[in-house]
Order: structure tokens, then sequence, then C-alpha cells
């Protein structure tokens, strides 16, 4: 057995307990976006966030208490209604294919690392990006 499924499934919660969540396997992209919308909802530099197929996502307790903000870009960000902890971020496009969670929400260890910076011209003046990962200036398409 490979180190990636002794730890399955991953789980994680919110900042309360109030709501958490199984995840069967993790999707190799995971990234920090540094949008002025991740900067803000997540307090930081940078948010990361990972990705799952919706059939290897699982709510465990506590659905109900998600919360949504609907940006006016369309995209989505769902968190705790008690703690405001960020839990998923929905694409505008989204096709309910994916789901992308917070990797920070995650209790469990994983081997899969952030393999990308994206939006990086909207990155906080004060944060300097000094890993070797690539950048992207937008999405990873731009």
């Amino acid at each position: 057995m490979d180190n990636e499924n002794s730890q399955l499934p991953y789980t994680g919660q919110c900042l309360c307990g109030l709501i958490q969540y199984a995840v069967d396997k993790i999707e190799s992209q995971m990234g920090h976006c540094h949008c002025s919308m991740c900067r803000k909802f997540h307090g930081a530099a940078f948010s990361t966030f990972a990705e799952a197929q919706v059939a290897n996502f699982h709510w465990l307790k506590g659905k109900k208490h998600l919360k949504t903000y609907l940006a006016p870009n369309g995209t989505q960000r769902k968190f705790c209604e008690q703690c405001g902890s960020s839990l998923i971020f929905v694409p505008a496009n989204d096709t309910r294919e994916i789901i992308e969670f917070s990797l920070g929400t995650l209790d469990s260890d994983t081997p899969i690392k952030p393999d990308a910076h994206v939006f990086t011209d909207y990155r906080a003046h004060w944060y300097e990006i000094t890993d070797p990962l690539p950048q992207f200036k937008e999405n990873r398409k731009t």
C-alpha cells in the first residue's frame, strides 16, 4: 500500500468543528491563489485550494451550516455560519465535477503539495513569491 492511500480518507473541518468532511482522493492540481477576493476572504497573502472529484468528497456533518457569498464575478465562496471558516470555492463556470476546498481545513496530512501560484498579478504588494513553483498572471491558462 503506498503512502497516499494509507491515509485515506482525508478528513477536514471548519475551525469550530460544526462542519466536517472527508475526501477519498485529492487530485494532483493544487494551487496558491493570490486574487484579491481570496486574500480578503482568507485574511492572508493567498489561499491554497485542493481539488477532488465530487464523487470523492463527502460531507460528514453540518453541511446545512454552510453559507454562501456570491461574488459579483459569479464565483461562490462557502463558509461556516458559526466560525466563518472558508471551506469551498465554486468557480462561475462550475461543471459540478470538481469541488475546490481550502487545504488549510484538512486535519489529515497529504503527500500532495501545491504545484503553482495563480492570479499573481493581484498578489499582495508586501508578499514576495520566492519558491520555484510556476506562476500564472491569471489562471493556469494565462
